[in-house]
């Protein structure tokens, strides 16, 4: 076994839980087993918080927005699987619609597994394939004219998903690298220049936008509102598309941390096959997991660094309890940081030259 998938092992085992164990949630210092930092701090009474994100749910929708219904788009993961079940708790089965809008790119799976949970909470769904859409507008050809200015034979059968430096391995936390993979099985790795990187970025965008825009249409003939589905590590490190899946009326779990999310799904009885699905963006032809797209830790160690990095816990304790050393702790968390400045963007509403109300 590896170094790394020793350590990854060591904190899958740190933070698996028995259910039942879980604790509610209380300030970081109440939260350490013996005075240690460890994934018990990210344990939540998962009942009590079902009941109080159903609550808030139910008055949101109903009360403040004066709607009658929720729209999810189901897309076959966790996240998007615990926010149906909690409007489900909130509002009832006969007022939860899910979406599932698969594309040429998208892996099977994920219709599979959103259907698998539609069917379990007994809510209706829609199948709308997005992928004429796309193809009318560009989507496919914008993104492959970008990747052709490297790969002059990219086209039909080939594949190709982007990823991130790694900064453990020192590799920095700006570099993002295409790869590319011809209809015989070779892969290339290749730096990518801003542009091409920013035309890939854009063209891929065009997914998020589509889909939104279609849970929108289902939203405004139901009069339901639509239910964003962002984690905390997805809501505060600007993991979304702006007006694509950034864009919703309500977000009910932008406050948990994946770890808690699992939690929730556990005691909400989302399906095991969707449990153990490892995160996926599912957005390009390759398959490649959110740590290669995006994060520079599986969500198990994120978790525990961006929880030690909000209540202040020491960089050398969170190391202890993630299986990582000091300085690597101390590198997420510049990557957190660095994502928090450059993302911020991404949280503001238009701006105004003065206030209008």
């Amino acid at each position: 076994m590896t170094q790394g998938a020793r350590r990854f092992e060591q904190a899958v085992n740190r933070l698996k839980f028995v259910a039942g164990e879980a604790i509610t949630a209380a300030p970081a210092a109440a939260q350490q087993s013996g005075g240690v930092f460890s994934a018990e701090a990210l344990h939540i009474d998962a009942a009590a918080e079902t009941h109080r994100i159903a609550g808030t749910i139910r008055s949101e929708i109903l009360k403040r927005l004066r709607r009658r219904g929720a729209v999810v788009g189901l897309s076959g993961g966790i996240d998007s699987s615990v926010c149906a079940a909690l409007c489900v708790e909130a509002l009832g089965a006969g007022n939860v619609l899910a979406v599932l809008m698969p594309e040429k790119d998208s892996d099977p799976d994920s219709l599979r597994l959103g259907k698998t949970m539609a069917q379990a909470l007994r809510i209706e769904h829609v199948v709308e394939d997005i992928a004429p859409i796309l193809t009318a507008a560009g989507c496919y050809e914008r993104r492959d004219a970008f990747i052709r200015r490297l790969v002059p034979e990219f086209g039909p059968g080939w594949g190709c998903k982007v990823v991130i430096a790694n900064p453990l391995k020192g590799e920095g936390f700006s570099l993002t690298m295409l790869v590319v993979q011809s209809p015989d099985g070779r892969t290339q790795k290749l730096r990518m220049p801003l542009d091409v990187y920013l035309g890939v970025v854009a063209a891929t965008n065009m997914k998020q936008r589509t889909r939104k825009q279609i849970e929108y249409y289902h939203a405004d003939r139901l009069n339901y509102a639509v239910i964003g589905t962002p984690n905390r590590l997805e809501y505060d490190q600007g993991f979304f598309v702006k007006n694509g899946d950034g864009a919703a009326d309500l977000k009910p779990i932008a406050h948990l941390y994946k770890s808690q999310v699992y939690q929730l799904a556990e005691h909400l009885g989302v399906p095991e096959d969707i449990r153990r699905r490892p995160p996926t963006t599912d957005t390009w032809s390759i398959a490649q997991s959110q740590e290669e797209f995006y994060f520079s830790l599986p969500y198990r160690e994120m978790d525990l660094c961006l929880y030690g990095l909000n209540h202040g816990i020491a960089a050398a304790d969170v190391a202890c309890a993630a299986g990582l050393a000091p300085d690597q702790v101390e590198r997420v968390w510049r990557d957190i940081a660095a994502k928090r400045r450059t993302t911020a963007y991404l949280h503001e509403p238009p701006l105004l030259v003065e206030p209008v109300r």
